[in-house]
């Protein structure tokens, strides 16, 4: 691919992603390339360098003031912020819209996008963030029951009134932010709900739900399933095929046993009562999975409903979030139960298709297995919440295609000196051409530490074999604290995508994303290390490969500038290539004997 190219790659029209209606020309939504799915604003593909701020951080204009400043600072180009229906909603049908006009404007002022997270129904699988009106009205708004008959704040997915009540404040919401941004598109996604789910059980144990319960699985999801049965999530798919591949029957005949009422659940699976294999190894499997997809499924349908009607009042790409099965939480009900984690995306897509992408809150250190399994079968990824760990945004966008990457709590540590603020900066340096090459096999990336030994990646007619050389670090801002409620497993201090990736808990590291742009050019980008790069030629030919032009820079409005022309001593006169931390490159390459 020539550099003239890749601007006009960055703007061409492609397959459209299938989502729920359709959208006008420059409105926010989702288009495929090859096998990624981007977000595209006004006409180009947006990558989304974000993060999100604390759950009531945006509850005032006032709080928000010396905030957008340091967003830009640290070099964002998004935030996520939370619409509270509660805020939204004070007393039934009065809508109060002056603080979302202000943070709209606001941002718009800082040349940032938004993403609004509606936080209605269930925030952290709870429901803090309904009205007061709704939560008082217990009866027309039912809460779900847990073991033993005990009510709590959570609101059962059986109350009709409660979804259409969120459904209907959730439209005028989505019409408003039309009303107001659908020329400007300031406002680029929506979070529908937050982390839904039952906890504190494995399923709602209310009259309704129990009836349910121990009626028939519907035959919408179960010819759903039996339609995909060859590609559906491995974990669903065993638990359906060892219990008989029935295709009608209650959720117990279907799916096995539910949890016995002879179990009391901790609010973490500590050992005890996991053993300490089981800790090891039971947050990768299912308990009472039976329990987990009936609850999948009602919570499905109610924020479809949710969705669709906000997509009525404005259609822009729309997702909901998941917090995690994890060594900690490893039960449904110690993690919620029935959100959509991937061994249901299965049943979330037969109950919400209306809901674009299923997206993990992804604090845990294996980071590269989650986000595997949240990619399976073409879901777009996005990660609207994790820990400020800048080698995970490059394996995020560089291996992964996504469309984000979004630490939470933001505001705590944003600025223009840490390793985030620092991969942020070239990330949008290098963006064109790395959205111009997602979902294609002509980028790749690479995370090392220090002391492995040299990896390989091919890439166009080239082998690239790269070498860790040493860490170029930046000040590392200290990292927020998980979100309220939630103890996330302790990274193993080897492994990136800890509790914040911060340099000093474990070895050096060097991250990099690499993209051939033509038969013998190439763009890469380096993170918080450095990494020495040599190539071998994959066709016939003279053996021995030459570095042509070896230039630092970045783009400007789809065009490539040089800041540095390299040679000499950079380049080992002409005979080493190194790829510097916090730089993006533009190298050429050529052969001769």
């Amino acid at each position: 691919m020539t550099i003239a190219w890749i601007a006009l790659a960055c703007c061409a029209a492609t397959t459209t992603v299938p989502c729920y209606g359709q959208t006008a020309t420059g409105i926010p939504h989702l288009q495929k390339q090859g096998t990624a799915t981007q977000l595209i604003v006004d006409g180009k593909p947006f990558l989304a360098l974000t993060g999100e701020l604390g759950n009531n951080t945006a509850t005032s204009l006032e709080n928000m003031q010396p905030i957008w400043p340091r967003l830009v600072a640290g070099n964002m180009n998004c935030v996520l912020a939370a619409i509270s229906w509660a805020q939204m909603e004070p007393a039934e049908g009065k809508y109060e819209f002056a603080l979302t006009d202000g943070l709209i404007q606001e941002a718009q002022r800082n040349n940032l996008k938004l993403v609004f997270l509606w936080f209605g129904s269930w925030k952290n699988g709870l429901s803090s963030y309904a009205p007061t009106w709704v939560k008082r009205d217990y009866k027309r708004f039912p809460r779900i029951r847990i073991r033993g008959g005990k009510s709590i704040e959570l609101l059962s997915t059986f109350g009709d009134a409660s979804r259409d009540a969120d459904a209907r404040a959730f439209q005028a919401l989505m019409r408003h932010i039309k009303e107001v941004d659908g020329q400007r598109h300031t406002v680029v996604m929506i979070q529908v709900e937050n982390e839904v789910g039952v906890l504190r059980d494995s399923r709602d144990r209310s009259e309704a739900a129990s009836r349910a319960f121990a009626g028939p699985v519907p035959k919408e999801l179960m010819d759903y399933l039996q339609q995909h049965e060859d590609t559906l999530a491995p974990e669903l798919k065993e638990v359906w095929t060892s219990n008989g591949s029935k295709t009608s029957g209650t959720w117990e005949e279907v799916f096995g046993p539910g949890k016995p009422d002879s179990v009391d659940m901790p609010i973490q699976t500590n050992s005890p009562p996991l053993s300490q294999e089981e800790y090891q190894s039971g947050w990768r499997k299912l308990h009472w999975p039976a329990d987990e997809f009936f609850m999948a499924w009602n919570y499905a349908k109610y924020v479809n409903k949710v969705v669709e009607q906000g997509k009525a009042g404005y259609n822009i790409p729309m997702y909901v979030n998941g917090w995690l099965q994890q060594p900690n939480m490893a039960w449904p009900g110690t993690y919620p139960s029935g959100g959509p984690l991937p061994q249901v995306h299965d049943i979330w897509r037969a109950g919400a298709p209306a809901v674009d992408v299923l997206a993990p809150d992804l604090y845990l250190q294996y980071f590269d297995e989650v986000a595997q399994r949240f990619t399976r079968n073409g879901n777009p990824f996005f990660v609207p919440e994790t820990s400020a760990n800048a080698a995970n945004a490059f394996l995020a966008v560089g291996k992964y295609n996504a469309i984000g990457f979004s630490p939470f709590g933001i505001e705590r540590s944003v600025g223009p000196d840490n390793e985030l603020a620092a991969a942020y900066h070239v990330l949008s340096e290098m963006a064109p051409v790395i959205l111009a090459q997602q979902g294609r096999d002509t980028i790749a990336t690479v995370l090392m530490n220090q002391g492995d030994a040299p990896k390989s990646v091919k890439l166009g007619d080239y082998t690239l074999s790269l070498t860790y050389i040493g860490r170029g670090r930046v000040p590392i801002a200290p990292e927020p604290a998980a979100p309220a409620g939630r103890q996330q497993a302790p990274p193993p201090q080897a492994q990136a995508g800890g509790r914040g990736g911060q340099a000093a808990q474990g070895p050096a590291q060097a991250n990099a994303i690499l993209v051939s742009s033509g038969p013998d050019e190439f763009f890469m980008c380096a993170g918080s290390g450095g990494l020495r790069v040599a190539f071998t030629p994959g066709l016939p030919g003279p053996a021995t490969v030459g570095l042509g032009d070896v230039q630092e820079g970045r783009f400007v409005d789809g065009k490539w500038v040089v800041v540095r022309q390299l040679g000499g001593d950079d380049t080992g006169q002409g005979e080493i290539l190194t790829l510097r931390a916090n730089t993006a490159m533009r190298v050429t390459v050529y052969r001769y004997e």
